[in-house]
């Protein structure tokens, strides 16, 4: 057997084609080239499979599996029960690394020996990749450990490197909370050393209707409670006397691109803002709110 690489890219896939391709080319293209690729299709029925095999057959960095579907929490610890790597690179099959990702993200563990958990910035784009805005603010650990148990989105699951040996020391992934699994594991890492975020941009984040940010809000929210009730048990300390406010309920079509309009409008991308304007006016032509997000679009502010 070849020697252990330094990373272990971790890449779960269920139907993901329509994406997939862009997202394997910017791991393939990383400026640090020492890594497996740990590719596991979950039971696809689309043209994942094909279009993995292909990867596989000129890559030998690309490591698949396939098998009949378990689900993403047990997908992802078969990963990382045969991961090699020192560190474990996550990645989705719809968003795109930019390609120092894990020069970056290496040099900085590497210099920061108790950090367990480093993601970036990242760039939020559409479907068809239109940049909206860039999410991730806070950078160290304090301000993210408080941000994820205040409903808060600090840390991207997809962006992350992690020391493989703390994954395994806090248990991996739980599958109680599937669709919420990184953060539980996150706030478990957080325990046993350092979270951080890299203030560089080094993942397109794709946001659309089939996430699982978007189809399954309801679920996770019930989970996200489950899991704070958890932490303060495990940590010792009292929750807040005044919880965090619930999450708002699931987004209709024109509601979420109206919010990407907004979102874009403030970050300066205009050409994205008109887009999504456009499609809340032709969902919701009686809207008064769909007819002033053009307006503004349209004004470029």
């Amino acid at each position: 057997m070849s020697p252990a690489p330094p990373i272990s890219v971790l890449l779960a896939v269920y139907n993901g084609q329509r994406f997939l391709r862009e997202a394997v080319d910017s791991i393939l293209a990383q400026t640090f080239p020492d890594f497996e690729f740990i590719t596991i299709d979950d039971g696809s029925t689309d043209g994942t499979l094909p279009l993995l095999k292909e990867y596989a057959a000129r890559d030998p960095r690309v490591h698949l599996v396939s098998r009949p579907n378990k689900g993403l929490t047990l997908t992802l610890n078969e990963g990382l029960a045969v991961a090699r790597g020192e560190f474990i690179a996550r990645m989705d099959a719809d968003d795109i690394a930019q390609p120092q990702r894990f020069e970056k993200q290496i040099a900085y563990l590497r210099q920061h020996p108790d950090c367990v958990v480093l993601g970036s910035r990242v760039l939020l784009i559409d479907p068809d990749g239109l940049p909206i805005r860039q999410w991730c603010r806070e950078l160290a650990h304090d301000e993210i450990d408080a941000a994820h148990l205040n409903r808060g989105w600090p840390v991207v699951h997809p962006a992350v490197m992690l020391r493989t040996a703390a994954v395994r020391q806090v248990g991996g992934y739980r599958e109680q909370y599937n669709t919420l699994e990184d953060l539980d594991l996150f706030l478990r890492l957080a325990e046993v050393g350092k979270l951080a975020n890299l203030p560089d941009v080094l993942l397109k984040y794709r946001q659309h209707f089939a996430s699982v940010t978007h189809s399954k809000a309801e679920q996770q929210s019930r989970l996200r409670q489950a899991i704070y009730n958890e932490t303060y048990a495990r940590r010792g300390v009292a929750p807040p006397a005044a919880p965090p406010p619930d999450l708002p309920e699931p987004r209709r079509p024109h509601q979420q691109h109206s919010l990407w309009a907004w979102s874009a409008l403030k970050a300066g991308n205009v050409t994205t803002a008109r887009k999504h304007a456009l499609a809340t006016v032709r969902r919701a032509p009686l809207s008064l709110d769909s007819w002033q997000v053009l307006a503004c679009a349209i004004r470029g502010r």
